[in-house]
């Protein structure tokens, strides 16, 4: 695993091996974001020397999506869609699911 980062509402990242690109929504504390198998950088700067996308995480991400972990206490917007993963820390970040309204009957 990689160095950990500051991860802060408002940062916008991209992939080193994809398109994707993500915008942090909320951030519990700091930690490693990775998207295909290798870490996210900002979208200024220039990405390690990566050989390729990892198959075992190329689910990709979907542009307008929000991207949890486990407890929701990390958020990320899908602002680029892309064909790598997104990870927290080595584990895969899930779509968040719509809360149900109450009914109005």
């Amino acid at each position: 695993m990689g160095l950990k980062m500051a991860l802060k509402s408002g940062t916008r990242l991209k992939s080193t091996v994809c398109n994707a690109q993500v915008m942090i929504i909320k951030a519990a504390s700091d930690g490693e974001l990775s998207c295909g198998g290798a870490p996210m950088v900002g979208l200024e700067e220039s990405g390690q020397d990566v050989i390729s996308l990892d198959p075992n995480v190329a689910g990709g991400c979907v542009m307008g999506k929000r991207y949890v972990n486990e407890d929701e206490s990390f958020e990320a917007l899908c602002t680029k869609p892309g064909e790598g993963s997104l990870l927290l820390d080595g584990k895969q970040l899930t779509i968040k699911e719509a809360k149900k309204l109450p009914s109005s009957d």
